[in-house]
């Protein structure tokens, strides 16, 4: 793909995806990519405070953004949530993996959500940005739901590096360019 052309710039209509591991990084590297475009942005958060552990990490991201940033929850309908943006609006989506527990732990069919999200995922309509954990470089977890979660987000995250118009691989807070 030419840097030169027509569709380059910082408002056209790409995917970027950022993945690492926990504490990697991820999140402020992907707030730099959309903060290289013009505000407003769009926060898509897929979280849910089900205790004051995930509180404060709500409120630790929450709090890096000023008043330039929106916020949108989406814990399970993050298509549609993504098709309900306006065309050219910087989207940064945190993340994937809490979307993907989400869908599992609410029994929802997660071949067709993610089929879904992959479809609005390939299509963007300004500068996107995906966050996501790379799960699978530990060991093989010991029990079945955290097996299938882990080949879930597995798969999840081949086929949005596949769609990706870049992928970066976050490490120690460094990002390693993958594609």
């Amino acid at each position: 793909m030419s840097d030169l052309g027509p569709d380059s710039g910082p408002d056209r209509s790409t995917l970027s995806f950022v993945l690492g591991g926990a504490r990697s990084g991820k999140s402020a590297h992907a707030e730099r990519l959309i903060g290289a475009h013009p505000a407003p942005w769009c926060y898509i958060a897929t979280a849910q405070a089900y205790d004051d552990e995930m509180r404060a990490r709500i409120a630790e991201h929450s709090a890096r953004r000023d008043g330039r940033w929106h916020t949108l929850d989406a814990p399970i309908a993050l298509a549609e949530t993504l098709e309900s943006v306006p065309d050219g609006q910087p989207v940064l989506i945190d993340c994937l993996t809490l979307w993907l527990t989400n869908v599992m732990l609410g029994e929802h069919d997660v071949e067709a959500a993610s089929r879904r999200l992959l479809q609005a995922l390939t299509a963007p309509r300004g500068p996107w940005v995906v966050v996501s954990n790379e799960v699978g470089l530990g060991i093989v977890p010991e029990n079945a739901l955290a097996r299938r979660f882990r080949d879930a987000a597995g798969r999840l995250n081949q086929q949005v590096a596949a769609a990706a118009d870049e992928v970066t691989l976050m490490v120690a807070g460094l990002p390693m360019k993958v594609k």
